[in-house]
């Protein structure tokens, strides 16, 4: 459990058997969700998202087309209602707070805050600046029952191995696997 007033930053991702977090022409079709997940649960404890900028230019602001179900809908509400904020040394904007450099004391002062956990959404390039700096407090792993052969790998460029405790494990009817694991 985190420690009163400490926020965290959560990697949680879909991977598959294989390793990788989309497919070769950046499809997700395979990702299950499934009402067991208590995926409503995870974001309850979220109070702020952190996106690289392509990941923020495909879902950051993502409304389901109409005539998508209520639960679909609602998901999205839910994902939306965060707070936002963009890592992209390229891009500003209005609609999300960005950050261009020093990603380490960014993620210092968020952490710092009173509030809800952080939620590191991706992507790959990101997602290894914070493996890198030491900036992920959990990875939570959802490995799904599929083999994609090629796409975007989950791991890329790490430098250094990064030794992890297993916190939890839960197993899903899909056969989706989470693996919950912090920092030593």
């Amino acid at each position: 459990m985190p420690e009163q007033g400490k926020r965290r930053v959560l990697l949680d991702l879909a991977v598959s058997l294989d390793g990788f977090i989309e497919g070769k022409n950046g499809e997700i079709d395979w990702c299950i969700m499934e009402p067991e997940m208590k995926f409503e649960e995870f974001l309850d404890g979220i109070g702020t998202i952190l996106y690289g900028r392509k990941s923020y230019d495909l879902w950051g602001r993502y409304v389901p087309e109409e005539g998508a179900s209520a639960e679909e809908t609602d998901f999205w509400e839910q994902i939306n209602s965060k707070e936002k904020i963009v890592f992209s040394r390229t891009k500003d904007g209005d609609d999300a707070v960005y950050i261009r450099d020093d990603i380490p004391g960014a993620v210092a002062q968020l952490k710092a805050q009173t509030g809800k956990d952080l939620w590191l959404y991706g992507g790959a390039e990101l997602i290894t600046t914070f493996i890198n700096e030491g900036l992920v407090d959990e990875f939570r792993l959802s490995v799904h029952p599929v083999v994609l052969g090629e796409g975007k790998p989950l791991f890329t460029d790490v430098r250094e191995r990064l030794d992890l405790k297993l916190a939890d494990t839960r197993t899903f009817p899909s056969g989706v696997v989470q693996l919950i694991y912090h920092r030593n």
